[in-house]
C-alpha cells in the first residue's frame, strides 16, 4: 500500500508516517518512480508505535523494544546498556502509575454517569 493509504488506515499523518520511516521505525520498499509501498503489516507496527509514543516512550527507546513486539518474538540486547534497562524500568513504572491515575479517574466518570442516570430515571 502506499502512504496515503497507511495514513488513511492509521489515523497518523503522512508526514509522521515518513518521520518514523527516517527513525527505524518502520520500512518501506521503493517504487521505481519513489514512491514509498508499505507492506500490511505495517498498519500494526505503526499502531504499536502510536501506543509506546503516546505511553510516553521516546523513539529511541521504541526503536529498541519493537523487536521483542514480532512474532516470532526476537530481542536484540547487544547495546542493552545497565542505563538503557534502567531507562525502561523507570518507563514501565511511570506507565504503571499512569495506568492506575487513568483506571481512577475512569472509575470517577463510571460512577458519575451511574449517579447522573439514577436521577434521571427516579
Amino acid at each position: 500500500m502506499r502512504i496515503g493509504e497507511l495514513s488513511e488506515r492509521t489515523g497518523t499523518p503522512r508526514r509522521l508516517l515518513r518521520y518514523y520511516e527516517e527513525q527505524g521505525l518502520i520500512v518501506a520498499d521503493r517504487l521505481p518512480n519513489g514512491y514509498r509501498v508499505y507492506d500490511a503489516s505495517n498498519v500494526d507496527r505503526v499502531m504499536q508505535i502510536r501506543g509506546l509514543l503516546d505511553a510516553g516512550l521516546p523513539t529511541r527507546i521504541i526503536k529498541q523494544i519493537l523487536p521483542c513486539l514480532n512474532k516470532p518474538r526476537t530481542i536484540h540486547f547487544p547495546d542493552a546498556t545497565p542505563e538503557m534497562l534502567e531507562t525502561l524500568e523507570n518507563e514501565r513504572d511511570r506507565m504503571t502509575d499512569r495506568i492506575r491515575c487513568l483506571t481512577r479517574n475512569r472509575d470517577a466518570v463510571a460512577e458519575y454517569l451511574d449517579a447522573v442516570r439514577e436521577k434521571l430515571t427516579a
